[in-house]
């Protein structure tokens, strides 16, 4: 038993060293954001899930800038969507009702079927959020690879 789950561990190990990975280098998109009363939690601070909003709202908007509206994407590729498969997060700073943020989100890495992206939440020059997050590109439930056209956009450094 033991010599096939080693056979599998090297096969998975060898497919994992064969993955073909990009870095990019194209520039942070910002979106402003204006905290609304309906952000905050009974304590006046943005209540921690609000970011997540933000942050969707950043990367939605990173690829309506390289890609166009993502319901057209979907409709063009076939049923393609993104999923967040994956976020690590760190809360620096609390936002307040009224601040006015901005959004980065840059691309850091790209994969055959994923995004890996660096976002941050920023009131003036202050960090208060950052994130890593993976966004899986699937159809019907199973990773794809990301189109050629996305993938060139997401790579090019002068893209946005």
């Amino acid at each position: 038993m033991q010599g096939a789950g080693s056979s599998g561990l090297s096969l998975w190990k060898s497919a994992q060293e064969r993955r073909r990975t990009v870095t990019s280098s194209i520039e942070a998109h910002a979106l402003p954001v204006r905290v609304y009363y309906e952000d905050t939690d009974f304590s006046g601070f943005v209540y921690h899930a609000s970011y997540l909003r933000f942050m969707e709202r950043g990367r939605t908007e990173l690829l309506r800038g390289l890609a166009g509206d993502q319901s057209e994407l979907h409709r063009e590729a076939d049923g393609l969507v993104f999923v967040v498969r994956r976020m690590e997060i760190d809360y620096l700073k609390p936002a307040r009702m009224d601040d006015a943020l901005t959004i980065l989100t840059r691309t850091h890495e790209l994969r055959g079927a994923s995004m890996h992206l660096h976002q941050e939440v920023l009131r003036g020059d202050d960090l208060l959020v950052r994130a890593s997050v993976v966004v899986a590109c699937v159809r019907e439930g199973r990773a794809i690879r990301l189109p050629p056209g996305l993938r060139r956009a997401l790579s090019a450094p002068d893209s946005l």
